[in-house]
């Protein structure tokens, strides 16, 4: 950097004295010239003086005396250069002497110098000489993945080959099953179609012989009103002759009338009380009974050797047996009274409680076919009202209003036409006072059942929750999934009963999956309000390849600037994939 710096210094210097000898010498020629030109105004005015022209020597006299002064001005210029000069000189002199001090390290300098761009140019060639080993290298490398890819290409390609084979025999076996299943699946419907349509004709014979009875209760309900308005009339006639009578033994006709019918009053409540006391005995009775044939049907489903606990307490064996027999004797003391009170009591039993006693023992036999256990337990009727009571044999029931019987008998024309309205297909409206409800009644949760990223062979399960959407109580009931996905879809789903707004249930869904294919379908229910569905997917694994930016922008730059921008190359799915 000293070196640099001096050979400026002499370069400058070496510049100022060229600089300060050209203007010198510049200077130099003009004070000639201007001596020449004095020395000719001279002769001019001594020529004009001789001529005596005033004019001509005043002029040059004045130009003379100018060419003076300008040259005096050129010559103290020229003495300053001349001073400028030799200070530049002195300057140059010192620092080309500075200068020569440092000439050893001037040539080492050059040496060093030497000696770098040597070791540059080895470093250069040794550089050559690893790019081209590594190229080499390279193309080696290139060379082996490409005879790797080749042979995993190979056996992709056999192994596809094989999976795809292995797909086509299987489909063919599931096919095979489906066949098989929807075959059984068949049979099973058109067995349950005829156990169903056999069902209903038996509950439509019900139903007819239900109508049958009422209309005979309703003639003879006419004829129990006429009879009792004849009765009536009866009743004034005999008061009036009573009436007569008193007046003929002028008696006090008020009193006597008021003392008959308290005396007929109380007849009244002595009749109806003796009624309770009977309906109550034959009551206690058939607990009585009951309670026998619990204990007879526990003695025959549990050992004699081990206690039993009815209600949480254990009881002896003897002290069961004892307490049986004596509800035994009881039963045959009561057993002659409750045939009179039977026999006393039969033929005033209407009609419509007759169908009624006889209908559930047909009930309870065929709940009994189907599950001997479930004595008690009553299937759900299809007809409200025919089973909505339980009628014991050994109850004597009481005499009905006409105006219940009346009242009951249009309630069963009302449940009768809901039922046809049912039978018909009409479904009921999602109202609520002032607005009238459109659309699905549930909402389910996921809206779409989604299977995806599946592996054949594995197992795979979503819970569902269905919420009521409707604007009051409804129900939910399973009808079934797709054909084409029952093979490899299975739903569990426990029907809640009734579901009020706004409340939800659940069900479970099932995937085995056996072909790696992508399937769709819906699992079906039916509401109060209608059918509804929930679609379903099943999706198979895919490669999902994404960029984080569609546009690549670099910006103003200056050429030979360089800039560098990143882009990231996402897969967002569940397959691995190859991209260049």
């Amino acid at each position: 950097r000293n070196l640099q710096l001096l050979d400026d210094m002499v370069r400058e210097k070496e510049l100022a004295v060229q600089t300060t000898s050209d203007t010198l010498s510049a200077c130099r020629l003009r004070s000639k010239i201007l001596a020449k030109q004095l020395d000719h105004v001279d002769m001019e005015i001594e020529r004009e003086e001789e001529a005596g022209n005033v004019a001509a020597v005043s002029r040059l006299q004045a130009m003379s005396s100018r060419l003076c002064i300008e040259l005096e001005t050129e010559k103290e210029r020229e003495l300053r250069l001349a001073l400028r000069q030799k200070q530049n000189l002195v300057e140059l002199w010192q620092i080309e002497t500075e200068q020569r001090k440092y000439d050893i390290l001037r040539e080492q300098l050059q040496k060093d110098e030497e000696e770098l761009q040597l070791q540059y140019q080895e470093e250069r060639e040794v550089r050559i000489w690893k790019e081209k080993i590594t190229a080499l290298q390279a193309e080696r490398t290139r060379r082996t993945r490409e005879k790797r890819e080749e042979k995993a290409r190979r056996e992709r390609e056999e192994r596809n080959k094989k999976l795809l084979e292995d797909a086509k025999r299987n489909h063919e076996k599931a096919v095979s099953f489906l066949k098989q299943s929807m075959a059984r699946i068949h049979e099973k419907n058109a067995k349950e179609e005829v156990k169903a349509q056999e069902h209903m004709e038996r509950r439509i014979q019900a139903v007819l012989s239900l109508k049958t009875s009422i209309t005979s209760n309703r003639e003879r309900l006419r004829s129990l009103q006429v009879l009792n308005k004849a009765k009536a009339l009866e009743a004034k006639k005999e008061e009036k002759k009573m009436k007569e009578a008193i007046l003929a033994g002028g008696g006090n006709v008020i009193r006597e009338i008021f003392l008959h019918k308290r005396q007929q009053e109380n007849e009244k409540k002595k009749e109806a009380f003796r009624e309770l006391q009977k309906s109550r005995k034959m009551e206690i009775v058939s607990r009585i009974l009951q309670e026998r044939a619990s204990i007879h049907k526990q003695r025959k489903s549990q050992s004699p050797t081990k206690a039993i606990k009815p209600r949480g307490k254990l009881v002896d064996p003897l002290l069961q047996s004892r307490e049986a027999w004596q509800s035994e004797e009881t039963c045959k003391h009561a057993d002659g009274e409750i045939s009179q009170l039977y026999l006393q009591h039969l033929c005033s039993f209407p009609k419509v409680v007759a169908l009624s006693i006889s209908l559930p023992q047909d009930v309870l036999w065929e709940s009994g076919d189907e599950d001997t256990e479930r004595d008690k337990t009553l299937l759900v009727p299809e007809f409200p009202g025919l089973w909505s009571r339980e009628y014991d044999l050994h109850k004597v029931p009481k005499a009905e209003d006409p105006a219940q019987l009346a009242i009951r008998t249009m309630r069963k024309q009302i449940a009768e036409k809901k039922r046809e309205t049912l039978r018909t297909g009409i479904l009921h409206k999602q109202t609520v006072p002032g607005q009238e409800r459109k659309g699905c009644a549930f909402h389910s949760k996921p809206s779409c059942i989604h299977f995806k990223d599946f592996d054949v062979g594995q197992t795979y399960k979503k819970k569902i929750v269905l919420t009521n959407a409707s604007y009051s109580v409804n129900y939910c009931r399973l009808v079934g999934i797709s054909e084409w996905l029952k093979d490899i879809i299975s739903v569990h789903f426990d029907p809640p009963g009734k579901i009020s707004s706004g409340m939800s249930c659940e069900f479970l869904v099932t995937f085995k999956p056996v072909i790696n294919e992508e399937l769709e379908g819906a699992v079906m229910f039916m509401a109060q309000t209608g059918p509804f569905s929930v679609p379903l997917k099943c999706t198979v694994k895919t490669c999902i390849l994404a960029l984080d930016k569609e546009l690549i922008d670099f910006g103003s730059l200056v050429v030979g600037e360089t800039i560098s921008r990143t882009i990231s190359l996402t897969n967002s799915g569940a397959l691995g994939t190859r991209f260049k």
